[in-house]
């Protein structure tokens, strides 16, 4: 058997029967990258940085297989890809599995792979969350501690802040039950380079299952850089998102460290019909001010918000608007 020329690594998608994405990258090379759930430093440094370690497959042929349909379409510079379509068929909610293939100029197999796509319920609400200082102590906005956050700790170890899961897990069930629980979906500037890291931080801390959105790849000579770039990315994900979920009602949760008042506000601007309520965890007091002018701005929007510091007041306000009982 020939040795496999590239490799295929599929994200989750999300969607409805009429219009349905995928992503994902095809790598030329990907250092293998288990992890070990260690305390060592070095351990981790060296899972950490061997996620930085790749070379894309660009401009190469992928073939998506959906239930027996075919869609293809190729990948960017960077070995990424992007497949949009429409189901010949109508897809019940839940999650559903997806194989793609890599083919090289003459149409041959050369990597294949599978993922899955998330096809929500018909609820009342989903939910959008930032993830870095949101869910997961990050200190986003210092580069030094940033690194130390990501490099001493794994996914079994990375803190996340107290009551956020059970926050979560309410909204989930936010008028409806367990069997159809509103979608989430976890949009962040923290590159797909981090991708398998955050599903297993997820995972293991038990927060709702969803779909995850990030930025650009990077590559191990900017490293320093991870999660420091992307907002305006950020920003056009949370749209497409919106676009395809027109009916439900949104809630976003995300921090001042960075930009995300600023990039919930320009989308309520956008969308206000279709948002409930923003969230905002205050990480950084000298923000206070100008994060709460925006906040403003959308309350007279008839928007409501929380500036909180502690997920129970979080939670004590979700119960207040009746988003949870």
């Amino acid at each position: 058997m020939s040795k496999i020329a590239a490799q295929v690594k599929v994200y989750r998608g999300y969607g409805h029967t009429h219009n349905l994405v995928i992503y994902g990258h095809v790598f030329k090379h990907r250092a293998k990258t288990e992890q070990r759930f260690s305390k060592s430093f070095w351990t981790n440094l060296k899972h950490v940085f061997k996620l930085f370690v790749l070379k894309p497959y660009p401009y190469v042929t992928v073939e998506l297989n959906f239930y027996g349909q075919r869609i293809a379409s190729k990948t960017a510079d960077d070995g990424f890809f992007k497949v949009e379509w429409e189901a010949n068929d109508n897809v019940a909610a839940g999650w559903h599995q997806v194989e793609v293939r890599a083919l090289d100029k003459a149409g041959k197999e050369i990597a294949r792979n599978s993922g899955e796509l998330y096809v929500p319920h018909i609820t009342q609400y989903a939910f959008i969350s930032d993830i870095d200082d949101t869910v997961m102590v990050s200190h986003s906005k210092t580069i030094a501690k940033r690194l130390r956050e990501l490099l001493l700790r794994n996914p079994h170890t990375r803190k996340t802040f107290q009551s956020t899961r059970y926050h979560y897990e309410q909204l989930a069930l936010a008028h409806t039950n367990e069997q159809q629980p509103n979608p989430f979906f976890y949009v962040s500037s923290s590159e797909w380079n981090l991708y398998d890291y955050l599903l297993e931080t997820f995972r293991f801390n038990g927060f709702p299952e969803g779909s995850f959105l990030l930025n650009q790849l990077k590559r191990w000579r900017d490293l320093l850089k991870t999660g420091k770039t992307g907002h305006e990315g950020k920003l056009l994900r949370i749209m497409r998102i919106i676009d395809a979920f027109p009916n439900q009602k949104f809630v976003f949760l995300g921090d001042n460290s960075q930009q995300d008042p600023e990039i919930y506000l320009k989308i309520c601007q956008k969308y206000g019909k279709n948002v409930q309520a923003v969230y905002i965890r205050e990480v950084r007091k000298s923000k206070y001010l100008e994060t709460k002018k925006i906040l403003n701005k959308l309350e007279q929007m008839s928007i409501s918000t929380c500036l909180f510091v502690h997920s129970e007041d979080a939670i004590a306000h979700s119960k207040k608007i009746g988003l949870i009982s």
